[in-house]
């Protein structure tokens, strides 16, 4: 999953105008990606390729401990959230930036093959929808489209640079779902991965500076500040 990790960014955004920057918002959907394919560049984390792992993505993701166990997104949860709190003094953003890096773990769940540990360990879990394409591919716009219609009608602003950003996104996954099969993985393949993650992100910044959210509603979590 590419463009689904950003359905939480968009939905995050759109409950309240305590939410942390949409910008912030992106960087969390996708954090563990950042981190894993950071690690990747260190031989820390480690993938290859396999053109029978899936019907839809030819990759062996076979040690991604660190990153992709739900031990270690709930790690990468916590530290951004507590950076989140440093950052904005309010536990409503905090809380709603964890819960979005907590969502990358349940959605590739849905998507990975058992690729996916809960502590590190041997025994994997996954659903495996990515040797479903019919499922797949519905799902993943499904909720990046809702998302995101979600928070253009919970937000004014011009209506350009929403839709460039969703037309980027949408090209990068046409890209990723349809383009040539990557013949190695390496250095190239993580940084070509990094740069469109950054790309969707400074677009993401540039459209959260064009657009006021029209209401509150998560008072309830604390006082305004």
């Amino acid at each position: 999953m590419f463009i689904g990790h950003f359905a939480p960014a968009f939905a995050a955004a759109a409950i309240s105008p305590r939410a942390p920057k949409l910008a912030t918002l992106f960087v969390a959907g996708q954090l563990v990606d950042w981190a894993f394919f950071t690690f990747a560049f260190f031989g820390i984390e480690r993938m290859r390729i396999d053109p029978d792992a899936t019907v839809m993505v030819p990759f062996d993701l076979y040690h991604m401990p660190y990153t992709h166990s739900l031990l270690g997104t709930v790690i990468w949860a916590a530290i951004f959230s507590v950076l989140v709190l440093w950052a904005r003094k309010d536990a409503a953003p905090a809380i709603l930036a964890g819960m979005v890096v907590l969502s990358h773990w349940l959605l590739d769940w849905l998507t990975h093959r058992p690729d996916l540990s809960l502590m590190g360990g041997d025994q994997m879990h996954g659903l495996g929808l990515w040797n479903q394409p019919f499922i797949a591919i519905p799902l993943e716009l499904g909720i990046t489209l809702g998302a995101f219609i979600w928070y253009v009608k919970s937000s004014r602003g011009p209506a350009g640079p929403p839709a460039i950003l969703l037309t980027v996104l949408l090209a990068f996954q046409a890209i990723n779902w349809f383009g040539p099969a990557p013949e190695a993985v390496g250095p190239l393949l993580y940084g070509q991965a990094l740069l469109a993650f950054a790309l969707v992100t400074l677009i993401a910044a540039w459209v959260g500076t064009t657009r006021k959210h029209k209401r509150d509603v998560l008072s309830m979590l604390g006082p305004r500040r």
